[in-house]
């Protein structure tokens, strides 16, 4: 790459940063080579999403959703194009660059919650501080604020197989939150849950929404994209179609 291109995608890296825009792919693609043929699992999306957004990425099984989910997450790299978050390029990072910045920039919820069954709530929202080397002291309050910011003031000192489905959810929020990421980016939230749970962690997102938080949902049902602000369809690993609902 040339001098010139390099201080040219800094430079749109600022301004992406100064217009508040904290998701931007140009033309991304993710090609998967399975023997002879090459399959295109994301093709040319280009999406934008501004800071305090409320966005689900919806579609069918196969669509390309969890694809583009995992390249919006840093937890794969795109075959071609380009994709900043919070102004830095991350589409041309080294693994141990896209790791600090998923650290730093991104909370992850799952469908599965991934927590440490052996260890205390508290102790699972400390995690992503720990990694990134903040003192115990602080790290500690940072995790407590996090636990009363998800209502969990009370179980902070349970293990999940002491917790409920929803709160072991909650608890999943909590870490993801901890780090005050500039995405919390959840996939399939509430897909482990039944459907008053489930309604119950939506009212949750939509309160950290309100709070400002920028919220990326994937899911591939349709009323709870619903709970979203903006929809963005994915179909054949493109985006169908990008509709404000509220």
């Amino acid at each position: 790459m040339s001098t010139a291109v390099e201080k040219e995608l800094i430079q749109r890296g600022e301004q992406l940063k100064k217009d508040g825009i904290v998701i931007r792919t140009f033309d991304l693609w993710k090609t998967y080579v399975m023997g002879d043929q090459e399959i295109n699992a994301v093709s040319g999306v280009d999406i934008e999403i501004k800071r305090g957004e409320y966005v689900a990425i919806m579609g069918p099984s196969g669509s390309g959703k969890s694809t583009l989910m995992n390249l919006i997450g840093c937890l794969d790299t795109p075959s071609k194009g380009q994709y900043y978050i919070n102004g830095n390029l991350v589409s041309e990072m080294s693994d141990d660059e896209l790791a600090r910045i998923r650290n730093k920039e991104i909370g992850f919820v799952f469908q599965t919650f991934n927590l440490l069954p052996r260890a205390t709530s508290l102790h699972n929202v400390e995690l992503p501080l720990i990694y990134s080397g903040m003192a115990s002291e602080q790290r500690l309050e940072r995790a407590k604020m996090a636990m009363r910011a998800v209502d969990l003031e009370k179980r902070m000192y349970h293990k999940p197989n002491e917790l409920s489905g929803g709160q072991r959810q909650r608890v999943a929020v909590a870490r993801a939150l901890v780090n005050n990421p500039s995405i919390l980016l959840a996939d399939e939230p509430t897909g482990n849950l039944d459907t008053a749970t489930g309604n119950e962690i939506m009212a949750l997102f939509e309160r950290l929404y309100q709070q400002g938080n920028t919220i990326v949902l994937v899911t591939h049902e349709h009323d709870i994209a619903l709970h979203a602000h903006r929809i963005i369809h994915v179909r054949d690993g493109k985006v169908e179609k990008d509709e404000k609902i509220r």
